[in-house]
């Protein structure tokens, strides 16, 4: 991939770790949206132009937000990626959606044939 993909992220207050381990897959946060503000609940909310993946972090997320989002990124037509608010659980949510690490042990064993 060519440039970075660039996401929104809905969920959780604060991301730790997430951007860092988002990097290595080449996706940039372009907005991260807590959730929270009740307007969220309520709108049909549009995402900002130039999305290209929504990232719900669900243990963050009541379900009308949830189901917001999903519909405003249906209706963008980007991906959008589901998982709880921890390293292992995106890693895997990642690899899942065909978003390999540029820098994973994995894919360097694969390009070895080993």
């Amino acid at each position: 991939m060519i440039g970075n993909m660039r996401a929104v992220v809905v969920g959780a207050d604060r991301l730790g770790n997430i951007p860092v381990l988002l990097k290595d897959h080449n996706i940039e946060i372009k907005q991260h949206i807590s959730g929270r503000d009740p307007s969220h609940q309520k709108k049909t909310y549009q995402l900002p132009t130039g999305t290209q993946m929504v990232i719900l972090l669900t243990d963050f997320l009541g379900h009308n937000v949830m189901k917001s989002f999903r519909s405003a990124a249906q209706k963008a037509g980007v991906p959008v990626v589901a998982c709880r608010r921890s390293l292992c659980s995106m890693q895997q949510a990642l690899t899942q959606s065909g978003f390999s690490c540029a820098d994973c042990p994995q894919r360097h064993k694969a390009g070895k044939g080993n």
